[in-house]
């Protein structure tokens, strides 16, 4: 009997050592426990090239205008009727308005009330 359980021992020995999914399943993959390939960085494209500089030309003081700008044909100014008045007031304010403007122009231009009141008469009655 013993025999016999050391011949099925090495049986089953012998069968472990030829099955390789046990053993297989514990091997650490190249790099160590839980290496996954390295996916590189997408690079940016090439910045763009930088604009020409270009110095601008400086007008000359003592030189023609360029032809585009001259004047090739003479001007003619025609006398034309003017524009009619489009606000039009329809009649002469009040005289207590026309007072009222007139004390607070004095006022605001600075005039004692003995100046203003006469600046007043003057302005009111105009």
């Amino acid at each position: 009997m013993i025999v016999m359980n050391r011949t099925a021992f090495a049986i089953v020995l012998a069968l472990s050592a030829l099955v390789p999914g046990v053993a297989h399943a514990q091997l650490y993959p190249p790099g160590g426990v839980g290496a996954q390939p390295v996916i590189p960085f997408p690079t940016a494209p090439p910045a763009p090239p930088p604009p020409p500089i270009v110095v601008p030309t400086v007008p000359q003081m003592n030189s023609p205008p360029p032809f585009a700008l001259q004047n090739t044909t003479p001007g003619r100014v025609v006398q034309d009727t003017p524009p009619k008045p489009v606000l039009k007031r329809d009649r002469r304010p009040s005289f207590s308005d026309r007072v009222a403007r007139c004390l607070d122009d004095g006022a605001a231009w600075g005039l004692n009330p003995n100046q203003r009141a006469a600046y007043s008469r003057q302005c009111a009655n105009q």
